[in-house]
């Protein structure tokens, strides 16, 4: 990807965004832009109005982390957000991830006899690894009835980006399809901005803008997040809507991969459900074991 066309348009994206009086500025009525004026972010931020114009062109190398700071300020970034432009920053300089290479994961992570232990004990929620790029790793037992209109039966690893944007089926499986596409999009910016060199994800990038209209919309909002921790609705084929909230965990032996857990409040109905959903996963099990 080219950082410096990342910069220019996430800083411009941000800038769009805010109100002149979000930050105590007059709005008038004879603004041609929408949000801040390049000379009132460089104001906002401390910095002369020649230097903004040209981080905003994408020239970002060699930017303090005072500057940054102050340009993260002045924008009202998130946290996520401020980490994006750090992430950016670090490329432009040709600085790996935290000043130290990224040693990458890789698929014989998945085959590691611990880490599907791990996913085993987990019995009363739904537990999945998935790397980087939204493939769908690992799973324990109720990981895999749940997510079955995800895997089905073929042969491809199921990524969870292609079955958002590709396959019908997600529109009935996420009943919140709008949001839950906004926060794919956004996690997978983010990790764009982590690895700008990612091949695969580029790829994978690649792919969704040429067969999706929503995702090449969302790709270009420039919008980022962490997936961090939640709760999400699901409607699935066998047991009807869920409530589930998420936690996501790092999985620091292998970077760039990532357990999903999700659990049911205790005593609700999604809890019940949960437990139907498990009860025809063992059933189906029995079923194909030979006698």
């Amino acid at each position: 990807m080219d950082n410096q066309s990342e910069v220019r348009e996430f800083l411009m994206s941000r800038r769009a965004k805010i109100a002149p009086e979000q930050v105590g500025l007059p709005s008038g009525a004879n603004r041609r832009v929408a949000g801040l004026r390049r000379t009132e972010v460089a104001t906002l931020a401390g910095v002369s109005v020649e230097y903004y114009a040209k981080l905003e062109r994408g020239a970002i190398g060699g930017a303090s982390a005072s500057v940054l700071d102050a340009i993260a300020r002045a924008l009202n970034l998130d946290d996520t957000e401020r980490t994006h432009l750090f992430d950016l920053a670090r490329a432009a300089d040709g600085v790996p991830l935290s000043g130290r290479p990224r040693r990458r994961a890789t698929r014989n992570a998945v085959s590691r006899p611990s880490l599907h232990w791990v996913l085993s004990t987990i019995t009363d929620g739904v537990a999945f690894v998935r790397d980087q790029h939204q493939d769908l790793l690992a799973t324990n037992e109720l990981g895999r009835a749940f997510y079955s209109p995800l895997i089905g039966d073929g042969g491809r690893t199921p990524n969870l980006a292609r079955f958002q944007f590709l396959d019908p089926a997600s529109r009935d499986f996420y009943p919140d399809w709008d949001l839950f596409a906004g926060m794919c999009v956004a996690i997978m910016r983010a990790e764009a901005g982590r690895d700008p060199n990612d091949t695969g994800l580029q790829d994978l990038v690649g792919e969704l803008s040429t067969r999706s209209d929503t995702f090449r919309q969302l790709w270009g909002a420039h919008d980022v997040r962490a997936h961090g921790s939640g709760t999400k609705r699901f409607n699935h084929p066998v047991v009807g809507e869920l409530t589930l909230a998420y936690e996501e965990l790092i999985i620091t032996a292998d970077p760039g991969f990532v357990l999903m857990i999700y659990t049911a409040e205790p005593g609700s109905p999604s809890a019940e459900r949960l437990r139907l959903l498990a009860s025809w996963a063992a059933t189906r099990i029995e079923a194909v074991e030979p006698l």
